[in-house]
């Protein structure tokens, strides 16, 4: 397994975060991740942030769910155990609407967590893997892969990482 090698601009405030972030992509730099306490919601243009697919993934589960219902309500009362209650139709569609919405609810949900659980790689005894200790409590860390940015470049973003307000710039090797 081959180690990847990571500059790191350490910031107090998200403000400086954005302001790093717009000199680098005007140098044609592009940050690999931003890692802080708490999200900055504007960050997403600024690291060419694709919008999610989940939701189409959620719609998917949703559809199959509400077919599940369809078909399984048909089969148990129209073919497995029709009853004749009052004079009642056999397939009466408009009863098959709360339990359809139900099992479309349970299905969309459940689908999505567990689909975002594998592709985020969560899973039980996962071990942590932070840039900076301080990350989780009060520093925004913005993480540049060394080997996409010419070695020219390097001391240019480290320039950037220390007139923007980065009170620290290190090395990491992951």
């Amino acid at each position: 397994m081959s180690s990847k090698s990571y500059l790191l601009g350490k910031f107090w405030h998200p403000d400086h975060v954005m302001d790093a972030l717009r000199q680098l992509r005007d140098m044609g730099v592009k940050a690999q991740d931003v890692f802080g306490p708490f999200p900055i919601h504007e960050i997403e243009p600024l690291l060419d942030i694709k919008r999610t697919r989940l939701t189409v993934a959620a719609f998917c589960y949703g559809a199959l769910g509400a077919l599940t219902a369809i078909t399984m309500i048909s089969l148990i009362y129209g073919a497995i155990w029709p009853m004749n209650i009052g004079g009642k139709p056999f397939l009466p569609f408009p009863d098959y609407v709360p339990i359809t919405f139900e099992m479309t609810v349970l299905f969309a949900a459940h689908g999505t967590i567990l689909t975002f659980f594998i592709v985020s790689e969560y899973y039980p005894g996962k071990k942590e893997f932070l840039m900076d200790d301080r990350q989780t409590d009060d520093v925004f860390v913005i993480a540049i892969d060394k080997d996409k940015v010419a070695a020219s470049a390097i001391s240019d973003v480290n320039g950037v990482f220390t007139k923007t307000g980065a009170f620290e710039v290190t090395e990491k090797e992951v």
